[in-house]
């Protein structure tokens, strides 16, 4: 009986990296925060239905202010654990309509994260999912990404939605594996792999 063939070791993304900015969607550019955006990121940091899931906010304008002078150094991957933070915008108008962190977990073992949170008042549109789906062509196809995953609240059944419809994997459900606004909350995990990634692509 022949021994199974070792499989090539991973071959790590090249860093640093810093996309062509702007990244450029059907309708929407991603683009580096900036300090001008405090305005329209702060319209949404302050609102509880916006933060109802998150680990943070809702946000004062002073916490809104750290939040985007944050998010306006992480531009450039440098190591795991460096974060992406960008700004979306609708091309046609030039409105910002949320913003997207993408998180390289892992260099050695070519893993990654993605995140998004938007204004309600531009839901229904689809922005967050092409957004998002251009956070997954990044990380396959620009960093040769082997696996990207998300992580949300297991009550956050609009965001698993959107999980679903860009052919993410619902992977794990970790029961009350969280305290958030003084309850127990569950976690929910959802994943997709780079030869999944390029069957979509067919």
């Amino acid at each position: 009986m022949s021994t199974p063939a070792t499989p090539p070791a991973p071959t790590p993304p090249p860093l640093p990296y810093s996309p062509a900015y702007p990244i450029r969607t059907a309708r929407l550019d991603l683009r580096p925060v900036t300090a001008d955006d405090f305005p329209a990121i702060h319209a949404y940091q302050r609102l509880p239905e916006v933060c109802r899931y998150l680990y943070w906010g809702p946000l004062d304008e002073a916490g809104s202010r750290t939040s985007v002078a944050t998010k306006s150094t992480r531009t450039t991957l440098r190591a795991s654990g460096d974060v992406l933070q960008l700004a979306v915008l609708v091309r046609g108008t030039g409105t910002l309509v949320g913003d997207v962190t993408f998180v390289l977990t892992s260099q050695a073992h070519r893993q990654g994260g993605i995140g998004y949170v938007f204004h309600p008042d531009h839901s229904g549109h689809g922005y967050a999912t092409e957004a998002s789906r251009a956070l997954l062509k990044l990380g396959f196809e620009e960093l040769g990404l082997h696996r990207i995953q998300a992580e949300l609240d297991g009550r956050n059944t609009a965001s698993a939605r959107l999980l679903e419809r860009l052919g993410m994997r619902r992977e794990g459900h970790l029961r009350e594996n969280e305290f958030l606004d003084g309850e127990w909350t569950d976690e929910v995990i959802y994943a997709l792999l780079a030869r999944e990634w390029r069957a979509q692509q067919q």
